[in-house]
């Protein structure tokens, strides 16, 4: 039977894309998906989009009918994740993060290890960074039993990309559900990074980072700046620079805000941005930031028992996912506001087994 997803549903965007591809190849099941990113403009397929796609079809060995730049509708055809050595490359400064939303669940469920490398873009507007999936998807994904790493090789931006991520895994047989509703802060990091541009740039906005964070009452903070230039082999072909707040929690896992410079946008205007969100997160006392919580609702649907988790905020992708996920998979998700205290998100997960999808 073929799953048939709307593609306009929730954000409408690239997010029920990405969630309903890995499903449908881990499922093993036949998807169709059409009105693909109809709240986006331009609507359809993208570059970085493409590539997800064609990635997760190559590792679980199935076909795509539809995919080309700007199509709105395609039609998939697994077969079982397989161990292996992949390369993809989104050929632009697509995001590699997003990429690795759709690929990592299926990479995770495949007969053996896989070692892959990503090029394209690793810092995106609107996208999460590499530094993060490593910093705070990675460990959280840890928590739950997963067998990943992720290593930034080299720094990709806008607009030629050429990023480099190298992930290897081995194989999950079956996923421990997370629960993360009470943490403390035990350290603040402040990481800002930069290539192709003066270093002072990156000490100006660790600098009022610092500053800004102290004055909200922080005192263990851990400051690190990185200016690359020509010479490191870790350098993007591009200028660009960002900056990356880590809240270390005392249940050992991290909470993630980020911001990307723009042209004309003091380095002290960009980290000020960061902190007033993260600041604004960290005021409720949830312990997973809203970006994560849109990154853990498939793996909470795998898991076997109950997953429970208290972010800051219900975004419309995160609400999309569990629209999409639950619908494909049967998982049940709660959530439950809890005003100034943020938003708890329980998921009875359906216990996707390795073994299963070996024996299907």
């Amino acid at each position: 039977m073929v799953k048939i997803v709307d593609g306009s549903v929730g954000e409408g965007g690239g997010q029920v894309l990405r969630y309903a591809i890995s499903t449908s190849a881990l499922l093993g099941e036949d998807l169709r998906i059409y009105n693909i990113r109809a709240k986006r403009r331009p609507p359809g397929l993208r570059p970085q989009h493409i590539t997800a796609i064609k990635a997760v079809a190559e590792v679980c060995g199935g076909t795509v009918e539809g995919l080309r730049i700007g199509s709105s509708s395609i039609v998939f055809k697994p077969s079982k994740p397989r161990a292996g050595r992949y390369f993809f490359d989104t050929g632009t400064a697509g995001s590699v993060s997003l990429v690795l939303q759709s690929l990592l669940p299926v990479l995770c469920f495949a007969d053996g290890p896989c070692e892959v490398e990503i090029s394209g873009g690793t810092n995106n507007p609107l996208a999460p960074p590499v530094d993060y999936i490593q910093e705070v998807l990675i460990p959280a994904l840890r928590r739950m039993g997963v067998h990943v790493e992720v290593t930034l090789v080299k720094r990709g931006f806008y607009p030629r990309g050429h990023g480099l991520v190298r992930v290897r895994s081995e194989p999950v047989k079956q996923l421990q559900p997370i629960k993360a509703l009470d943490a403390e802060v035990r350290q603040i990091e402040v990481y800002a990074y930069s290539c192709n541009l003066p270093d002072h740039i990156v000490r100006r906005m660790a600098g009022t980072a610092e500053t800004l964070l102290r004055k909200a009452g922080y005192t263990d903070i851990l400051v690190r700046t990185e200016a690359l230039g020509q010479q490191d082999p870790k350098n993007a072909l591009d200028p660009g620079t960002g900056i990356l707040i880590l809240a270390r929690l005392s249940n050992g896992l991290s909470m993630g805000f980020d911001a990307l410079g723009e042209r004309g946008v003091p380095a002290e205007e960009v980290a000020r941005r960061t902190i007033d969100e993260a600041l604004h997160q960290l005021s409720t006392g949830a312990p997973i930031d809203k970006h994560l919580a849109d990154q853990l609702i498939i793996w909470m649907a795998l898991a076997s028992g109950e997953s429970t988790i208290r972010t800051s905020t219900l975004t419309s992708h995160t609400s999309t996912g569990i629209e999409v996920v639950g619908s494909l998979t049967g998982a049940k998700f709660t959530v439950s506001e809890l005003g100034g205290f943020g938003v708890k998100i329980g998921c009875q997960g359906v216990g996707f087994s390795f073994r299963l999808l070996s024996n299907s």
